[in-house]
C-alpha cells in the first residue's frame, strides 16, 4: 500500500482523519483537518471526499464534514464491544433504577479505559464519561480494577510511564498506585473518591468470562453520598450477572 513522504500509509492517513473527531469535534471542516492531522490540505481534501464517497463521513451544507453513519453501521457489525455492551445492559439498567446517578461499562483499550455504554439519570450528579470515550487507566474506578487484573509485566510497563493528574486528587507516584492496586485485589473493588472530578466519587468491580477480566463496571455517586457497601454489594451481584451470560455465549472473547 503507498506510503506518504511521511511513511503514512494510506489506511494509517484515513486513522488520522477519523481520530480527529472527538465529543468537542464532531464537525470540522477539510481545513481543521489538515491542521488537527498534520496532513497536507491536498491530501487531507482528497481523504475527506473519498470518505464522503464511501458514506464514512458526511458532508453539511457549509462544507464541514462529520462520522458518517456507513461508518456507525460498519463498526458495530459483529462486533465484540456490542456483543459485550448487549448483555450487560439489562444488568446495568437494574444497578442505575437503585442508584439513580450515572453507571457505565468500560473495557482495556491499551493503556485507557474506553467506555462502551453509560445510564444516566436526568438530575445526576457531575461525570465527565462519554460513551465511546476514553480515561487513563489510573485515573478512574473503571481503569485501576482493569490496570489491577492486568498481568505484572503489564502493570510494570505501565506505572514506568508518566502518570498524568486528571484531578488534584489522581493517584500519580507509582509506588502509591502499586499499592491501591493491591488493595483492589483484595477488595475486589476500585474506590475512588476525586480521581476524575474532586466532586465525584468512582466505585467499580470487574466483568470476567472464561478467559479472565473482560470489563469494569461502575458507578459514579456525588461526593460524601457514596453509600459504598450497598453500591459494591449491588455491582456485584451485576457483575456477577454479566459474568454468565458472558460465558454462556458463544461470542466468549470480548473486551
Amino acid at each position: 500500500m503507498a506510503n506518504s513522504r511521511s511513511g503514512d500509509s494510506v489506511i494509517g492517513r484515513v486513522v488520522r482523519v477519523l481520530d480527529s473527531f472527538d465529543s468537542t469535534r464532531v464537525s470540522q471542516t477539510p481545513a481543521e483537518i489538515a491542521e488537527r492531522t498534520g496532513l497536507p490540505r491536498s491530501t487531507a481534501h482528497r481523504l475527506v471526499t473519498d470518505l464522503v464517497a464511501h458514506g464514512l463521513l458526511e458532508r453539511d451544507d457549509e462544507g464541514a464534514v462529520r462520522i458518517g453513519m456507513r461508518l456507525w453501521e460498519l463498526t458495530t457489525r459483529g462486533s465484540h464491544a456490542l456483543r459485550l455492551r448487549q448483555l450487560a445492559l439489562p444488568f446495568m439498567e437494574e444497578v442505575q433504577s437503585r442508584i439513580r446517578e450515572h453507571t457505565q461499562l468500560g473495557v482495556r483499550e491499551h493503556d485507557e479505559v474506553l467506555f462502551l455504554e453509560r445510564l444516566s439519570a436526568r438530575d445526576a450528579g457531575a461525570n465527565v464519561t462519554r460513551v465511546a470515550g476514553r480515561l487513563p487507566l489510573h485515573a478512574s474506578s473503571s481503569g485501576l480494577v482493569l490496570l489491577a487484573n492486568a498481568s505484572a509485566h503489564e502493570q510494570d510497563r505501565y506505572l514506568s510511564g508518566r502518570l498524568a493528574a486528571v484531578s488534584p486528587e489522581t493517584l500519580t507516584d507509582a509506588a502509591v498506585l502499586r499499592r491501591k492496586l493491591a488493595e483492589v485485589r483484595k477488595l475486589g473493588h476500585a474506590y475512588s473518591p476525586g480521581s476524575i472530578e474532586e466532586v465525584s466519587t468512582g466505585i467499580a468491580v470487574p466483568v470476567r468470562d472464561a478467559s479472565g477480566v473482560i470489563a469494569a463496571l461502575g458507578v459514579v455517586v456525588p461526593r460524601g453520598d457514596e453509600r459504598r457497601d450497598e453500591i459494591v454489594a449491588l455491582l456485584t451481584r451485576a457483575a456477577a450477572g454479566i459474568s454468565e451470560a458472558a460465558r454462556a455465549s458463544p461470542f466468549h472473547s470480548m473486551g
